[in-house]
């Protein structure tokens, strides 16, 4: 699996791309998953978690065979409604929450969708029910998006070190969909993840002129 490694003054932030949206961050002797998906990795040698993001309760997200095999009796985690109902033991965050978590700030952002739809009037990703977070660590500011559009809501976001942002229809974004996204809150590096077969090609030639935003692609189907 491919690794980044970027520096902070705390330390070095290692980010392991696993698969589809399932990602794995490390610094400071700190351990976090976010949505853990046993189809993405060999999760019985990958490390414990000490926090353990979970967007929603599908199940490319969410998946509990994957969250026991990484799980500690210490290990936090955080989820939406959809998370409690399953795991409850998990700290429950709704869309605008902030709290600290095992020293990391996390922030539960909206993540849903406007024009994909199931059905007429029926989002795949209904609006205040899952979640993205912003985590704080070292100094930067990750924002993992979850499943969502580009919604009006990421303009309110600030001083995004890192985004990832999912970008595979019907599910999430058009790579139009997430250069829209990446300029309304211009993160300093641009992670598409969730891609499915999406061509991320596109992606870089729409951010092409963006010189402050940095698009790295990796292996995350």
């Amino acid at each position: 699996m491919e690794s980044d490694t970027i520096g902070t003054p705390e330390g070095d932030l290692v980010i392991r791309f696993l698969g589809h949206s399932s990602l794995l961050l490390s610094w400071a002797g700190k351990i976090l998953h976010a949505d853990p998906v046993s189809v993405e990795a060999d999760y019985t040698r990958l490390p414990k978690a000490d926090v353990i993001l979970i967007t929603h309760g599908h199940g490319d997200h969410m998946d509990l065979k994957a969250v026991k095999l990484i799980k500690t009796a210490a290990t936090k985690i955080v989820g939406n409604g959809e998370v409690g109902k399953q795991i409850p033991e998990a700290l429950v965050m709704s869309n605008g929450e902030e709290r600290v978590v095992e020293g990391l700030n996390i922030e539960a952002v909206p993540a849903y969708n406007l024009q994909h739809m199931r059905a007429p009037g029926k989002p795949f990703h209904p609006k205040g029910i899952g979640n993205g977070y912003v985590v704080t660590l070292g100094g930067l500011r990750i924002y993992i998006a979850g499943d969502t559009e580009n919604i009006p809501e990421m303009g309110r976001l600030r001083n995004i070190d890192i985004a990832f942002l999912p970008m595979n229809l019907p599910y999430t974004m058009t790579p139009e969909m997430v250069a829209d996204a990446a300029r309304m809150f211009r993160p300093k590096v641009l992670y598409p993840y969730h891609q499915g077969e999406t061509d991320t090609g596109k992606l870089l030639a729409l951010m092409k002129d963006e010189k402050d935003i940095e698009v790295r692609i990796r292996t995350m189907k």
